[in-house]
């Protein structure tokens, strides 16, 4: 036996079926295992691929992505996906390969860096294997780390000497596997925060993504249904609103919609979300500052972070639902129907208020296609978004739509991630006879064209959406407003032909200019169990509410004019 087989034995203890990853000659003793063992390598065009296709797995399965790179530029090429990961709390095991030990300080082919050193800034845990027969314990150190809350990514450096060299028949493997039981606040602490949220008049439940990966579902279920209260998320822990009933709530962004109304909520209770860019930074926008917030989050640095709380706890978010919907079942609640009923009738007139403005021939208004989208969805589509405009409309969309999961890019502001990760979303969601949607923006997409050839190769029946206006939208759209309609540089994409690019790695393509045109071409993708490229002309001018909002523009009136 050598490392490599260590590696894929060990991996596939822990229950990993499928990981992801790109051939180099470092890492060749785990791809021979793999082929020997019964291990699934999802092999892309690129590292930053392989990496944000495991993210897109861990977000999709609510549970651990691994990627696996080769050294040098390989190792390198994957950093983006772990800073990534390490902003997003994605819990995401890199196993790179490196120099041979032997060689160190020898200028040797991609050994020039310590890569052990290079990603410890964006890990919860980085380290350099470099004895085979502990292989099986660092990589299952490895795997608790990551998925320990709050969950991150980490990094194993695995040198080809000991990949490749042998280790002794009697390695043992790991130990019995284990449960990951966090712990919930104290039972005052519950009743406390039971006790704010039950006196307010107008409450609030918001998680976040420690909520979906905890699995929290069920219990954030019967708190809603017990306590009455109207549920939403960041981006982050959508998926966690699964269990709930249709129209009990949805993404934050329409808080700031029904507080323009004058319905603002009085007391929230956070789980698992941080104050930052979801939340307005605490301006109080979205969370009034007079409110009584309770935070429950794994990490004490986030509770007060940008607001004054009422209460707060640092403990697992998951353990801390089950455990107060369990006390929320030995109260007599309030009757809150027609406080829920109000912010239900919000959310869904909130997305009726925007009707696009008619555009030029040969475009689609991004609403319009927008809307189509969400007319196909069903709790069983995972909806992945990438480029800013992109995931700014479809945020208008998801609390009414609400589909299965929405994933799109987080706090790094990364473009490009979409394709990667929605091929991760993908491959996992084929698990369960799913299917996962990409709308990605022109620019978004260029960088990973040549992974339509990795949907084609692995049978990945992932449709891509390609909303194409023609350039770089939100950064021309902020010139045009900051610095002036005669500034425009570095802006213009005019020349894509996405669906073209797709036809030739073999991917059905589509090209389409009308609303139309748009929906038959993309039932006609849902129908085929393929991939699929839809190239969607869309209109420029535009600028989602959202964006108004970021860049200090309120839209007037209801309309968004072309």
């Amino acid at each position: 036996m050598n490392g490599g087989q260590l590696v894929v034995r060990t991996l596939m203890e822990l229950g990993q079926r499928q990981i992801f990853g790109l051939h180099g000659a470092h890492i060749d003793p785990v791809f021979q295992a793999a082929l020997d063992l019964g291990l699934e390598i999802v092999d892309c065009r690129s590292e930053a691929t392989v990496g944000h296709a495991a993210e897109g797995y861990a977000r999709a399965s609510r549970g651990l992505g691994v990627a696996l790179v080769t050294a040098g530029g390989g190792f390198t090429n994957v950093m983006t996906p772990l800073a990534n990961a390490f902003c997003d709390r994605t819990p995401l095991l890199v196993i790179a390969g490196s120099g041979m030990l032997r060689e160190a300080e020898t200028n040797t082919l991609q050994a020039g860096i310590d890569q052990v050193a290079v990603a410890r800034p964006v890990t919860k845990w980085a380290h350099r294997v470099t004895l085979g027969e502990q292989i099986p314990r660092l990589v299952a150190q490895a795997v608790r780390i990551a998925l320990s809350a709050p969950r991150g990514p980490v990094l194993l450096d695995i040198p080809w000497d000991i990949l490749a060299g042998p280790v002794p028949d009697d390695t043992t493997g790991i130990a019995a596997a284990w449960e990951f039981s966090g712990a919930a606040p104290s039972r005052a602490f519950i009743a406390q925060a039971l006790d704010i949220l039950d006196a307010a008049e107008q409450p609030i439940v918001v998680v976040g993504s420690e909520a979906t990966r905890g699995r929290a579902d069920e219990p954030l279920a019967r708190l809603a249904e017990l306590s009455g209260l109207p549920v939403f998320s960041d981006y982050e822990g959508f998926a966690a609103l699964s269990c709930l009933e249709e129209g009990v709530g949805g993404l934050i962004q329409s808080l700031h919609y029904c507080g323009k109304q004058g319905v603002r909520p009085d007391a929230i209770l956070l789980l698992g979300v941080r104050f930052g860019l979801n939340t307005l930074h605490g301006s109080g926008l979205l969370f009034p500052h007079d409110a009584r917030i309770i935070q429950i989050d794994p990490d004490a640095r986030e509770l007060g972070r940008l607001q004054q709380v009422a209460a707060a706890a640092e403990a697992d978010v998951a353990t801390t639902i089950a455990a107060m919907a369990e006390a929320a079942a030995c109260r007599a609640w309030r009757d809150r129907t027609q406080w829920r009923g109000k912010v239900e009738t919000l959310v869904a007139r909130k997305l009726d208020e925007l009707q696009p403005d008619p555009c030029e021939a040969g475009t689609i208004h991004p609403l319009a296609a927008i809307k189509t989208v969400a007319s196909h969805l069903t709790r069983d589509h995972l909806l992945v978004a990438d480029g800013a405009l992109s995931y700014l409309w479809l945020s208008e969309i998801v609390s009414v739509a609400r589909p299965g999961a929405f994933l799109c890019h987080g706090y790094l502001g990364s473009m490009g991630v979409g394709l990667g990760t929605a091929i991760g979303a993908q491959v996992q969601a084929a698990q369960q006879g799913k299917r996962a949607i990409l709308v990605t923006g022109d620019g978004a997409i260029g960088y990973a064209l040549a992974d339509f050839d990795t949907l084609v190769r692995h049978d990945i029946p992932l449709i891509v959406i390609v909303m194409n206006n023609q350039s770089w939208g939100a950064t021309q759209h902020f010139q045009k407003i900051i610095v002036g309609d005669n500034r425009v540089t570095g802006t213009m994409l005019q020349n894509g032909s996405y669906h073209q690019v797709a036809e030739g790695f073999g991917v059905k393509g589509y090209f389409v200019d009308t609303a139309a045109d748009f929906a038959a071409a993309l039932a006609d993708a849902l129908a085929t169990k393929a991939p699929a490229c839809i190239n969607v002309r869309v209109a420029l001018e535009p600028i989602p509410p959202e964006e108004m909002l970021l860049l200090g523009i309120e839209e007037s009136g209801g309309g968004i004019g072309a």
